[in-house]
């Protein structure tokens, strides 16, 4: 079977990212899905395998093409970007955060050229970034920099609920500035094309009301009626089939039960809440509008547990698993 090669960027080397992927790497779950190739640092890895007492071996690659795509081997793409005689982990540095950067950067390279059908990314840290002078906030705008994309669409995927942001990383007094009409008619648009392109048949969609009750018509706050709705009913003239706004108290769960496709959550945490109260360890983000398929796990370094290799692996075998179930429908499915 031609399965398709998923590119994993090892993430910060002092947080857990190593070691779930070690651990995902190993699951059969994974091995029957896909073939994984780390790019990182090979010190690092081996100390995770022992940490976490894996059965791996560690086969370094020059390109994907010598890998070695078999239960006891861990692929990986060695970049000599760490002094690993100073490394602590569970703690904020900047060579951290730099060789971080750099292992994303060859991952992308790597699928950009065709040579892997996805990128599925592990944890970063923020400060870590911002100490060595990395000028991104996370994986969202640095994979939009590198692919010269300006406003990537974020989904996740949890179970059968789908949440798409109409807003990131911003405080809710600017998230509730950004939802005009215009943005909530683009990204109904955009988040109807980006299901297609996932080869999701059906598209009905739904809008997360802002307000208690959605506003109850105004007598709770007026954005409903004044932005978000218009920008709704633009949608719906358009062709697309959305409904909403819907009070944000019921929208998530009625979206799980089946009654929508997919839910636009109007601020970062009124959707992250959402999924990771559904299961927070088989949450799923997909970075939609790349030339590329890139899913992510949807937590953090965890540096308070690194190295003790008790960090569950869960959400990163679900990452590649959505990875390589999205995969056929790229360009560069199997490579």
């Amino acid at each position: 079977m031609n399965l398709p090669i998923i590119v994993i960027p090892m993430g910060d080397a002092a947080g857990i990212g190593p070691e779930i992927t070690a651990k995902a790497v190993k699951s059969p779950e994974v091995q029957t899905v896909c073939r994984p190739v780390v790019v990182g640092h090979r010190q690092v890895m081996e100390q995770a395998i022992k940490q976490t007492n894996v059965n791996l071996n560690i086969h370094q690659i020059e390109t994907i093409e010598d890998g070695k795509f078999e239960d006891q081997y861990l692929n990986i793409i060695h970049i000599e970007n760490l002094d690993f005689s100073t490394l602590v982990q569970g703690e904020v540095q900047a060579q951290c955060g730099q060789a971080a950067y750099e292992y994303i950067e060859k991952s992308v390279r790597l699928t950009k050229e065709g040579k892997a059908a996805a990128l599925a990314t592990t944890p970063i840290n923020k400060e870590s970034l911002k100490a060595a002078g990395v000028p991104y906030i996370g994986h969202t705008e640095m994979l939009g920099a590198m692919a010269d994309i300006d406003d990537p669409l974020t989904m996740f995927e949890v179970l059968s609920l789908r949440i798409f942001f109409l807003t990131r990383h911003v405080s809710l007094k600017e998230s509730i500035e950004q939802m005009t009409s215009d943005r909530v008619f683009d990204y109904l648009k955009r988040c109807d094309e980006a299901m297609q392109h996932l080869g999701i048949q059906e598209r009905k969609l739904a809008v997360a009301g802002l307000n208690p009750h959605s506003g109850e018509n105004g007598l709770f706050g007026d954005e409903e009626v004044v932005e978000i709705g218009p920008g709704i009913e633009r949608a719906r003239n358009y062709g697309l089939d959305v409904s909403g706004p819907v009070p944000a108290d019921s929208v998530f769960h009625q979206a799980l039960h089946g009654k929508y496709d997919a839910v636009l959550s109007l601020y970062h945490d009124q959707g992250h809440i959402a999924a990771k109260m559904t299961d927070f360890e088989r949450t799923v983000s997909i970075t939609n509008g790349l030339p590329f398929l890139r899913t992510s796990v949807d937590h953090g370094t965890a540096f308070d547990i690194a190295g003790t290799g008790v960090a569950s692996e869960v959400s990163m075998v679900e990452c590649l698993k959505v990875a390589a179930q999205y995969a056929p429908y790229f360009k560069h499915a199997n490579v």
